[in-house]
């Protein structure tokens, strides 16, 4: 078999580490590139993971466009082998502040967005098809479903690149987590669409991992909401869409591996099954505008 590497955002902990661990557990011809903020603790993630010259670890901030450039300009000079995988895990969930990013825009939507766009953008070049993309999403993003989180609000992007004035309550926090999940899902079709549908080789999907009990996206709750999930959420996992992060990395490798799904691309997978995702979700008008401002912003930085 021939030997390639998946790239996967924040993959020294949570899901992105079960991912990594799964897809290197599942395949001897897998190799993985961990983009992490910090390489030290990436260096650990590594160590965990075992699989020596199976696993290397790059540096990415998603939080400055200018580290993503500059993460995407060393990737085709890496002695990896080919890249045919990327994950876009990486995420954040802010309930309390005003923080913002490098470039000045609302660090949640910033994150799970923005640099996520722009990552996608500069290493589609870098990829050897046939490759996949897979972008994580979540349930969040449709208010028809319960989720116990404020329904998205999206109107338009240029409402979501600042903190809102005051700062993040723990409402408009969770809301702006939900709305950057559907901006995901919103990038995940158009990009999808611009590749023709798998037309140049290359899939893309959406992918919501459920709710994940101890996964750390909750770090930044108040201590008693922190120990509630820690200690109560445990005991929902006989729910539906209630995994441990290892299964949901089960899940999530498989998109970028499981030769079942070849070819299948612009679908939003919850865990395995294929499903609709929100209606808004599907609206083409606000994918391309939402294209088309973070395209812009990504330029600025040059």
């Amino acid at each position: 078999m021939t030997v390639t590497t998946a790239i996967i955002t924040g993959a020294n902990t949570g899901l992105g580490f079960e991912c990594a661990r799964a897809l290197l557990e599942s395949d001897p011809d897998r190799h993985v590139l961990l983009a992490v903020r910090d390489i030290e603790r990436g260096a650990a993630a590594a160590a965990r993971l075992g699989h020596p010259g199976r696993i290397t670890v790059g540096e990415l901030d998603l939080a400055s466009l200018r580290s993503v450039r500059d993460f995407a300009d060393t990737v085709p000079g890496l002695d990896v082998p080919p890249v045919t995988g990327l994950v876009c895990n990486a995420g954040l969930q802010l309930v309390t502040g005003a923080q913002t990013t490098a470039d000045g825009y609302e660090m949640t939507w910033g994150v799970n967005h923005l640099g996520h766009f722009a990552l996608v953008r500069q290493l589609l070049d870098a990829l050897t098809v046939p490759a996949r993309i897979v972008v994580v999403s979540s349930g969040t993003h449709d208010p028809d479903k319960f989720t116990g989180m404020p329904a998205p609000q999206y109107n338009s992007p240029e409402e979501l690149l600042r903190p809102p004035a005051g700062g993040l309550t723990g409402e408009e926090g969770r809301r702006r987590y939900s709305t950057s999940k559907l901006c995901n899902m919103l990038f995940s079709y158009e990009l999808d669409r611009r590749l023709g549908h798998g037309a140049r080789g290359i899939t893309v999907n959406a992918f919501d991992p459920g709710l994940m009990p101890g996964s750390g996206l909750a770090r930044d709750y108040g201590g008693v909401q922190r120990l509630a999930w820690r200690l109560l959420m445990p005991a929902l996992r006989m729910l539906p869409n209630v995994n441990s992060t290892r299964r949901s990395g089960a899940n999530l490798a498989a998109l970028v591996a499981d030769p079942a799904l070849e070819g299948i691309t612009g679908t939003y997978f919850e865990g395995t099954r294929r499903i609709r995702s929100s209606r808004d979700s599907y609206d083409e008008a606000r994918a391309t505008d939402l294209w088309q401002v973070s395209e812009r912003l990504v330029a600025e930085v040059g």
